[in-house]
C-alpha cells in the first residue's frame, strides 16, 4: 500500500530543497521510503510553487549573503600572522588586552597574571576536604550514558557532600561521567564560598565590584565540554591540571552544524568529517591551557574543552568593558 505524505515529510522536502538538494535526489529518497512516484513528484512540484517556499528561498538568499560576508571577514583574519595558533602573552596590560583582543574578538592566553592568587598556592584535594568537605554541592552524573549530556544537564544533577565528591575525583581514572560545571553554580557558589575568596577576579581585566563572582569547574581527567559558543566573552582561569581546547571563530558558524541554541552536532573529541563534511572548512585552533594560565574566549567563538588531568577551572564574565550582548539573542530554539 502506497504511503501518504504527511506534514513532517513536507517539512523535510522543503528543508532539503532549500539546502539545494536536487528535486531528483529528494524524489529518490521519497520513493525509497515507500511513497508513490507520482505522489512524490506532485508533492515536490507543489512545494516549489508554494508562496511560502518562495518566501523561504528569498530569506535563504539573504542569509547566504551574510554568511559570505562573514566568511570573507574570517578569511582576512586567518591571513594575519600567527592566526593558526592562540597567541601567548606574559602579563598582558589592560589596554593591550582590550584593544588587541577583547575589541577585536581574538583569543589569547595570558601568563603570569594569576601566579600570586591564593588558589594557586592552596588548592589541592586535602585543602578542599578540610575547608568545605561538609558542604552540600551539586554535581552532574550519568554524562557517559547520555550523548546529549550538555543539553540535558538539568536532568543529570545530584546533590552530595563536597568531601565525597573530592574523594571520587581523586580516585577516578579518565571519565566524563561526572563533572561539576558552571551549570551547577547557583548552589555551589554559596556552598563553596570559602573557596571563592581564594580566587578573586584578575583586577587587570575584571570588575571586582560586580555581582558576578565567577564559575567553578571541577572534575577528573577526561571531562568534556562539547562544542558550543557562549553569549558572553569569557575568561578561563586554569588553577589545577591542564585542559585541551579547540577553538573555531564565529565567522565559521556555517560549518559548525548548529542544530539547537548554541550547540554543535560535531563531537570535538572524535571529529567525523564523513558525517559532517562542511566542518573541514572551519578554521580550528588548538591549544593546551596550563595551570596558572588564562584563556580569553571571545563571544561567539565555538569551543570544545577536554581535561587532560584532574582539573579545576574558574571562569569569569565580569569584564570591565560591556559584556551584555546576550540581551539581544533570541535563537534558543531548533535551527
Amino acid at each position: 500500500m502506497t504511503r501518504m505524505i504527511d506534514d513532517e515529510w513536507r517539512r523535510w522536502i522543503a528543508e532539503n530543497l532549500l539546502l539545494d538538494a536536487s528535486p531528483e535526489a529528494v524524489h529518490a529518497v521519497l520513493v525509497e521510503h515507500g511513497f508513490g512516484r507520482e505522489d512524490a513528484l506532485c508533492e515536490i512540484d507543489s512545494a516549489q510553487q508554494s508562496p511560502y517556499f518562495l518566501a523561504g528561498s528569498r530569506l535563504r538568499n539573504r542569509l547566504r549573503k551574510r554568511e559570505w560576508m562573514l566568511s570573507v571577514y574570517g578569511e582576512l583574519n586567518g591571513m594575519r600572522a600567527g592566526a593558526a595558533s592562540v597567541e601567548r602573552r606574559a602579563r598582558l596590560s589592560r589596554d593591550a588586552f582590550y584593544e588587541q583582543f577583547y575589541f577585536q574578538n581574538r583569543p589569547v592566553i595570558v601568563t603570569g597574571m594569576f601566579d600570586m592568587s591564593p588558589a594557586r598556592r592552596l588548592w589541592n584535594f586535602d585543602y578542599f576536604r578540610a575547608r568545605c568537605g561538609q558542604a552540600e554541592v551539586e554535581v552532574q552524573f550519568g554524562r557517559d550514558a547520555d550523548t546529549n549530556y550538555e543539553i540535558n544537564q538539568p536532568a543529570l544533577k545530584r546533590v552530595m557532600r563536597f568531601g565525597d565528591y573530592v574523594d571520587l575525583v581523586e580516585g577516578a581514572g579518565v571519565t566524563n561521567d561526572f563533572y561539576m560545571t558552571a551549570n551547577n553554580a547557583s548552589r555551589n557558589r554559596a556552598a563553596l564560598a570559602a573557596l571563592w575568596t581564594d580566587a578573586p577576579p584578575v583586577d587587570e581585566y575584571l570588575d571586582r565590584a560586580s555581582s558576578d563572582t565567577g564559575y567553578f569547574w571541577f572534575g577528573p581527567a577526561g571531562t568534556k565540554t562539547p562544542f558550543h559558543h557562549d553569549l558572553t566573552n569569557n575568561l578561563m582561569v586554569q588553577v589545577i591540571g591542564r585542559k585541551r581546547v579547540l577553538l573555531v571563530p564565529f565567522t565559521d558558524t556555517a560549518h559548525m552544524y548548529n542544530h539547537l541554541h548554541c550547540y554543535s552536532q560535531v563531537d570535538g573529541g572524535a571529529i567525523d568529517v564523513a558525517r559532517f563534511p562542511s566542518f573541514e572548512q572551519a578554521r580550528v585552533v588548538e591549544c593546551t591551557l596550563e595551570p596558572g594560565e588564562l584563556l580569553f574566549v571571545p563571544i561567539g567563538w565555538w569551543h570544545y574543552v577536554e581535561a587532560l588531568d584532574a582539573s579545576v577551572t574558574m571562569t569569569y564574565t565580569n569584564f570591565l568593558e560591556r559584556n551584555d550582548f546576550g540581551s539581544t539573542y533570541s535563537s534558543y530554539r531548533e535551527l
